[in-house]
């Protein structure tokens, strides 16, 4: 089921949120992320996320910017099984088009929104971070 974030929710949703970039994002330094964890949290509470939820376990989630999608982050144990595209699938649902920064090395997360419809727009660099992104952008057909 997806719904949308509660303020009960945001532990789970934290913890989701930093576990996946500590193992997505081996090239950038944990403490960068651990650094963030707590603006991370106040932010999400100001923004547009849903959650996926299974079994009142929260196992992923997606956070929105207008249509500017933050990320999409799932549990570790469930990631490669569906919830990520549910998840998009959703948010496609609501919105015209869709953008997102990925960093470039991050090929995993570049092919799942290949397949799901995304293309490169441009190339950046991330100032926080120093790695080099992409802006993607999928349009409603």
């Amino acid at each position: 089921m997806i719904r949308k974030l509660l303020n009960g929710d945001i532990d789970r949703v934290a913890d989701i949120w930093l576990k996946t970039n500590l193992k997505a994002h081996y090239f950038i330094t944990n403490q960068y992320w651990k650094s963030n964890y707590e603006l991370v949290k106040e932010m999400m509470l100001q923004s547009e996320v849903y959650v996926f939820e299974a079994d009142k376990m929260i196992q992923g989630f997606v956070g929105l910017n207008d249509e500017y999608i933050e990320g999409i982050f799932v549990s570790d144990e469930m990631q490669s099984c569906g919830i990520g595209k549910l998840l998009l699938d959703y948010v496609k649902d609501k919105k015209v088009s869709l953008r997102l920064n990925v960093y470039q090395k991050n090929a995993r997360a570049i092919s799942f929104y290949r397949r799901e419809g995304f293309i490169v727009q441009c190339e950046g660099l991330d100032e926080a971070t120093g790695e080099k992104e992409y802006t993607m952008l999928w349009k409603r057909k």
